[in-house]
């Protein structure tokens, strides 16, 4: 067996998080940047390091991001056995630069519906990596980038046209036209209030009620849910679908979670409604 390798220093941990954040501020700007430059950027800062090594870091640091309610960068699937060190400097480096304030940028960035087609294929709904909601060092005041991403109406409503014009070409390509001409937008006809955003068809013709998240992030994102839509989804668990669309500005991809949202979903409670005992 080799010898196992020296745990990172001080240093090299700082010169890793600043690399990151290098990366992630080019995402955030929508400008192009090349991973293996920046891993190899890094190296000569580092105690013989491989790249394989560097690329588990950054992953750790995505962990990091995620569990405290922010966003990383796509390219770096969060892996959660980091050093207690890392998440402090994750904390001293967001704090100490304009990350942050670029994470908020990118959530409220306003979206144009029509500008995004999707696969009729979906994907394979992730491994979540939920947010730590507990006090630690550097985390008070961190905004929640999720929430902050689903008070996006444009963003939403973007989302929900993609899925409107996705479930038209399912049923066209099925030879269920009539079927696609009934497709009802319904969050825009009716309101936001039964819990669902399109009514939608089965090539059988039965009824297919479905709810739109969408993300600018990694699939692995969190999502939040309402009253409404978890008692919809409870009601009508048979025709109840949520459309999970990720990466929605640059390679959109979607995944699909069917029935009640408390058994597909680990739901995570965040708040309650009080009055005076």
């Amino acid at each position: 067996m080799g010898e196992r390798p020296e745990p990172w220093s001080a240093a090299e941990v700082t010169a890793t998080v600043a690399s990151y954040f290098g990366m992630l501020q080019s995402e955030l700007a929508g400008q192009r940047y090349v991973k293996s430059a920046a891993r190899r950027a890094l190296l000569p800062l580092l105690n013989n390091r491989t790249e394989s090594a560097v690329e588990f870091k950054y992953q750790n640091i995505s962990a990091v991001l995620m569990e405290s309610g922010l966003r990383p960068i796509r390219g770096y699937k969060p892996a959660v056995n980091y050093q207690g060190s890392l998440a402090g400097e994750v904390a001293l480096q967001v704090n100490d630069n304009s990350v942050l304030e670029a994470m908020i940028q990118a959530a409220n960035r306003q979206a144009r519906p029509g500008s995004v087609d999707l696969s009729l294929e979906p994907g394979s709904a992730p491994a979540v990596v939920l947010p730590d909601r507990r006090p630690g060092p550097g985390r008070a005041g961190f905004p929640d980038y999720a929430g902050v991403e689903a008070r996006n109406r444009s963003l939403g409503l973007a989302g929900e046209c993609a899925v409107v014009e996705l479930e038209h070409r399912r049923l066209h390509a099925l030879g269920k036209s009539p079927l696609a001409e009934r497709i009802e937008h319904v969050s825009q006809t009716q309101g936001d209030g039964l819990g669902y955003d399109i009514l939608s068809f089965e090539p059988s013709g039965k009824e297919r009620l479905i709810e739109v998240k969408t993300t600018r992030a990694r699939v692995e994102t969190p999502f939040y849910v309402s009253r409404n839509e978890l008692a919809a989804s409870n009601e009508h668990s048979e025709l109840y679908h949520l459309v999970r669309l990720f990466d929605f500005d640059q390679h959109p991809g979607w995944y699909q979670l069917d029935g009640s949202l408390s058994q597909s979903c680990a739901l995570e409670a965040q708040s309650y409604l009080a009055v005076p005992a």
